[in-house]
């Protein structure tokens, strides 16, 4: 028991949909005259499940519904889901920005938290400022932050800017300096949300060694992502909330294959902009709109086999035109490794990739992958440059087994991020009536 830091016993959060507060007068007169007699809140009686794209017959909804888990000291603790599952709200309540509707939380220790972008930096102060403020916050006292100041400006890599106004940081500016902050506090529980995926490779690398250093340190991370292969190497077990309730809790790998068959896509074709829970770039710039893995004759498929050829289709919509355009894919298989992919750099004229739709085909003529199912991350950017949109778990595909041709196992095995994949790249300009 001395070694359980955080315990959950049947949690449950319930809203009011499309109220400020927690409803009328009448509810409020009903809850108290049912307190006075010693019955339970008439309103925890009804509510619908957090299914958040069916229309609900009730004004009242469970964003989670009898929640029970425990977390050891040093565990690594990863929460997967949909967006809209739960997840952003136990890490409320855990962080005690919200209280639970009903159910018991108990926890053994300091916590930082970081949840969102920058919470609590002023806008108009500077890094160094908001250090300070943020610190102070988080319950750091003024010698702790001098003592630290100088690591968390090196670490977050913005000491040019510390004097600098935080409102004219870009995002992963704000995110460098939170998390840095966050991270140095020394807590034993750190709680991060999704925040990651605003910062650029170089820096999430340096965020994930620094959370396993606090993991080894003795002190507990919980960990929200929908980054499979971050979770994979850095969880030490995983829960899966779907619809405000647990599906899984323990073993990392079967967690993430739980996750992955419960909201696999359609094989073959998909239509990007119906599944924007799955988007990681911001599309602004340029926008991800259609993946096919399709055949010879252009017929959406989803299985090959070993060795065999594989060709996608890409369309996507520029609306900021850039002279160089990066697309790429990567390919992950079932336990959220990744295996493979295939990158290509167009360079060409501003006007040739001006606004407007587009499209790359893109054609690999031996598939090195072992048989199984993987999932596709596409995304496209401006050369050497931020993502202009993303998408993780775009398509799956399948390699299924070929009696010839056999992979190489201990190359598959020991080459690191996976293997890279040459394809005959194509791009060609749309006409919109064409669509």
């Amino acid at each position: 028991m001395d070694d359980i830091v955080i315990k959950i016993e049947n949690l449950s959060k319930q809203y009011r949909l499309g109220k400020v507060g927690t409803g009328t007068i009448s509810h409020d007169l009903n809850r108290w005259w049912a307190g006075i007699r010693g019955k339970e809140d008439p309103y925890l009686k009804i509510g619908s499940e957090n299914k958040r794209d069916e229309k609900g017959d009730s004004d009242y909804v469970w964003a989670l519904r009898d929640i029970n888990f425990e977390v050891k000291r040093g565990e690594v603790l990863g929460i997967i889901g949909k967006n809209g599952a739960g997840k952003s709200t136990l890490l409320k309540i855990l962080s005690r920005v919200t209280e639970p509707t009903t159910g018991e939380l108990k926890i053994k220790g300091k916590i930082a938290s970081l949840l969102e972008v920058g919470t609590g930096f002023h806008p108009e102060l500077s890094g160094k400022e908001n250090i300070f403020l943020n610190g102070a916050i988080l319950g750091m006292s003024k010698r702790e932050i001098k003592n630290k100041f100088e690591e968390i400006v090196e670490f977050a890599g913005v000491e040019r800017y510390i004097d600098t106004p935080v409102k004219r940081y870009s995002s992963g500016m704000y995110v460098r300096l939170a998390f840095a902050v966050a991270a140095h506090l020394e807590p034993e529980i750190l709680i991060i949300d999704e925040v990651l995926a605003v910062g650029d490779a170089e820096f999430q690398k340096k965020c994930l060694g620094k959370m396993k250093d606090v993991a080894g340190n003795g002190r507990t991370v919980i960990f929200v992502s929908h980054n499979l292969g971050s979770i994979s190497s850095l969880c030490s077990s995983l829960i899966l909330i779907e619809e405000g309730k647990i599906k899984h809790n323990g073993d990392v790998s079967n967690g993430i294959i739980k996750y992955l068959n419960i909201y696999k896509q359609k094989r073959g074709y998909v239509n990007l902009s119906d599944f924007p829970e799955y988007r990681t770039g911001n599309g602004k710039n340029g926008r991800l709109l259609h993946l096919s893995c399709i055949d010879e004759n252009g017929n959406p498929v989803g299985i090959t086999e070993f060795g065999g050829k594989l060709i996608f289709d890409i369309i996507f919509e520029i609306f900021n035109a850039t002279a160089d355009l990066e697309c790429g894919l990567i390919f992950i298989n079932n336990r959220g490794t990744v295996c493979g992919g295939c990158i290509s750099l167009f360079e060409g004229a501003k006007s040739e990739f001006g606004n407007g739709m587009h499209s790359f085909k893109v054609t690999i003529p031996f598939i090195n992958l072992f048989p199984g199912v993987y999932s596709v991350q596409l995304w496209i950017r401006k050369k050497q440059s931020s993502i202009y949109d993303s998408y993780d778990n775009a398509i799956e595909f399948e390699i299924v087994e070929n009696k010839v041709k056999k992979p190489n196992a201990y190359f598959y095995f020991y080459s690191g991020t996976g293997v890279y994949h040459e394809g005959k790249w194509e791009y060609k300009k749309i006409n919109p009536g064409s669509m």
